[in-house]
């Protein structure tokens, strides 16, 4: 099995533009002082955490050892972790942070509390205050938690992906089989709704057919995917590097189309007798579509919990108002 060169994914393109850039820092040092052996230290480290970087960016893997980078997230995390150490080790290395210390203190203040020490301690710096070798050891300090804290997040951010995948390949595999049962033994999943009342209506008639169940998760998926349309038009951008909105989605279709089954199923058993009435096979079809459009109600706390991990991950600035 051949290797294949890695595609340019958004994430790659983020490390990149920041590795070419604690390059161009490391570059505009200029020669090592001899006075100061930290500072030569400092920027071999630096040398050797962009080489990791750009290994990871730029590996070329076989299509199976893709697929579990890909599901383990390894690289990604490693080429985010270098980064950090790298633009830690080119600060480091200058013999000086008056010119950095307020994007230093911004990007600590993006991942630590008001009341940690390493923040407030940087915060509180003075350029001079102390030796060159203290200002350091206080600088790489909070840099380090800042992105330690960030990095975590990713980490978190790769196992919520991996149990979303999960979840819609098990709700895949249920819905396959319900449409399966209904379409190799029509009626064994009733799907056909009636009363004392009102007369006897299938999905695709007045008698039990095998497309039955498929029609049904069809227009639940459908009415999944409306919300789902809403899930993209209020989500904010996210700047990590596991976009999560693709696999919320699916979960949304997928349980869209078995909450149908069930909805139609709990409709034909007479759960919701003298509240609902299905008249008519486009009444039927109708409430597939709404009850594949209620699973909005249970994925609404998913939907916040995954807002809350991203905004740990990669934070963006907050909107005016917001505190």
């Amino acid at each position: 099995m051949g290797t294949r060169r890695p595609r340019v994914t958004d994430w790659r393109l983020v490390v990149q533009s920041r590795l070419d850039r604690v390059r161009a820092d490391l570059a505009a040092l200029g020669p090592p002082d001899p006075l100061d052996p930290e500072s030569r230290q400092w920027r071999e480290v630096a040398e050797q955490e962009a080489a990791v970087v750009d290994d990871m960016i730029n590996r070329e893997e076989s299509r199976l050892r893709t697929v579990a980078s890909w599901w383990s997230g390894w690289h990604i995390e490693r080429a985010w972790r270098s980064l950090h150490e790298a633009e830690i080790a080119v600060v480091a290395a200058g013999d000086g942070f008056l010119g950095r210390l307020p994007g230093l203190k911004a990007r600590v203040a993006e991942n630590l509390d008001e009341d940690d020490p390493r923040r407030v301690a940087l915060e509180e710096l003075r350029p001079g205050e102390f030796p060159l070798s203290i200002e350091r050891e206080i600088v790489v300090d909070a840099l380090r938690a800042a992105f330690d804290k960030s990095d975590f997040a990713h980490a978190g951010s790769r196992a919520l992906r991996n149990k979303l995948i999960a979840a819609s390949f098990v709700l895949f595999v249920v819905n396959t089989l319900l449409g399966i049962i209904g379409l190799v033994k029509p009626g064994l999943i009733p799907m056909c709704v009636g009363s004392e009342r009102l007369p006897t209506v299938c999905p695709s008639g007045r008698t039990a057919a095998g497309a039955d169940v498929w029609l049904i998760q069809v227009l639940g998926a459908f009415g999944a995917i409306l919300s789902a349309v809403v899930l993209l038009l209020r989500r904010r951008p996210s700047l990590s590097p596991y976009v999560m909105i693709g696999y919320q989605a699916t979960i949304k279709i997928l349980l869209g189309a078995a909450l149908a089954v069930i909805g139609i199923l709990a409709l034909g058993a007479g759960v919701t007798t003298g509240l609902i009435g299905v008249a008519s096979q486009a009444a039927l079809l109708l409430w597939a579509v709404i009850l594949g459009y209620s699973q909005q109600i249970a994925t609404r706390l998913l939907d916040s919990y995954t807002d809350r991990v991203m905004d740990q991950a990669r934070p963006l600035p907050r909107l005016e108002g917001q505190r």
